[in-house]
């Protein structure tokens, strides 16, 4: 291979397929429904205190891992809603947005050829930054209706190379929410084989139906051996503003703080302040952003359903996988060029969310966190499928 072409790692993984669909609904003029960032208002509070961290001039690097409001916030709010104890000066570090936090910490505690589980369909992100830590990837399927995994295959993937399992509850892009009882499950192997657990819980206020979010550190015995990461982006609107954190045991802490300093530095200083802000808002807010999307969600139900999708209905984050078998393409990438070009919506091919193409070549994914007005228009669209299905 030519120098001049990138390294090994880097041809061992795709450009991230959430992202062309974006750059092929701008090129297209569709309603983007792949990319999960909402298309309405931050909170006003939030935009205010950034606006006003910066009027005040805090404009220079915050410390290293994270300026002291934000940590403590992290650290009160986790230990208040969870009952699990989180020193901000030894075990929170800011990052830039959940994703620097999980590919810092899977570089901080990954040596080259220790194995990583992942549970799939997975987010994108997860495999290239097992790549690029020197990890072997090791995958069980969750399966649907109920995205529920086989506690023996999840056993079977657990042996003396294993070094670390990755879960995503609320889980993107599913909606699944892990239960206490599964965590319980995948706690018990962490400790039967000394396995780190590294926990991806950004959409932790978002959930639907009665179900509660149920951090993997509050499991007994797991407090120590957890990696929970979170970020402002989805809970707080603001994507963009690339603000997250890992919560770790101290002597963790330590190695990834190390791998944060060179990766980033840290993340932008006024942000983090307007993140202390957003921490102390009410639970009323919570309950309202749980709310609102619960009718989003059901909104963009009721408008795939009646057009021949299968839709698996989530009980967090705000994605809505479906199974479009019955539309008689070849396959999830056909199908989504088809919607973005065709019918102008965008939707995320199910395949990039599996190491095997194969086993989402039915599926597509579609986001919810958007306006009325944007889920209306995709549905007005998406009635040109109806044509399709009626001709099939």
């Amino acid at each position: 291979m030519s120098r001049r072409s990138g390294s090994k790692k880097a041809a061992q993984f795709t450009e991230s397929v959430i992202r062309e669909m974006t750059r092929l609904a701008n090129e297209h003029g569709a309603v983007n429904l792949s990319q999960g960032f909402p298309d309405f208002e931050a909170p006003a509070a939030v935009k205010a205190a950034a606006r006003d961290a910066i009027a005040a001039d805090i404009n220079q690097y915050a410390v290293t891992w994270g300026a002291r409001p934000l940590r403590e916030a992290v650290a009160r709010e986790f230990t208040r809603r969870y009952r699990v104890a989180v020193d901000p000066d030894t075990q929170v570090t800011v990052c830039c947005g959940a994703t620097e936090a999980m590919v810092a910490t899977m570089l901080a505690t990954l040596d080259p050829g220790d194995e990583v589980v992942v549970f799939e369909p997975f987010y994108e992100n997860y495999g290239p930054d097992a790549v690029l830590s020197g990890a072997v990837p090791r995958y069980v399927t969750l399966h649907e209706p109920d995205w529920t995994f086989d506690p023996d295959a999840l056993a079977a993937a657990f042996n003396d190379r294993t070094r670390a399992i990755i879960i995503n509850t609320p889980n993107n892009p599913t909606g699944k929410v892990f239960t206490r009882a599964e965590l319980t499950t995948i706690a018990e192997l962490c400790q039967r084989w000394d396995v780190l657990a590294i926990t991806d819980e950004i959409y932790e206020h978002i959930i639907y139906d009665g179900f509660r979010h149920v951090p993997m550190a509050a499991i007994e015995g797991m407090a120590d051996r957890t990696v929970t990461l979170n970020s402002l982006s989805k809970t707080y609107s603001v994507t963009g503003w690339r603000v997250g954190w890992a919560i770790a045991p101290p002597g963790l802490a330590v190695a990834i703080r190390k791998v944060h300093d060179f990766l980033t530095v840290g993340a932008a200083a006024p942000l983090q302040e307007a993140g202390a802000v957003a921490l102390s808002f009410p639970e009323t807010f919570y309950a309202d952003l749980a709310a609102g999307y619960q009718r989003r969600r059901d909104m963009l139900l009721d408008l795939l359903e009646p057009l021949g999708f299968v839709c698996f209905a989530p009980r967090g984050a705000y994605y809505v996988m479906t199974d479009i078998g019955g539309f008689g393409f070849a396959d999830d990438v056909e199908f989504s060029r088809y919607l973005v070009q065709e019918v102008g919506v965008a939707a995320v091919p199910g395949s990039s969310f599996y190491h095997d193409p194969a086993l989402g070549r039915t599926k597509v994914r579609f986001t919810f966190c958007k306006r009325d007005e944007t889920l209306q228009e995709a549905g007005r669209r998406l009635q040109a499928l109806a044509a399709r299905v009626s001709a099939g």
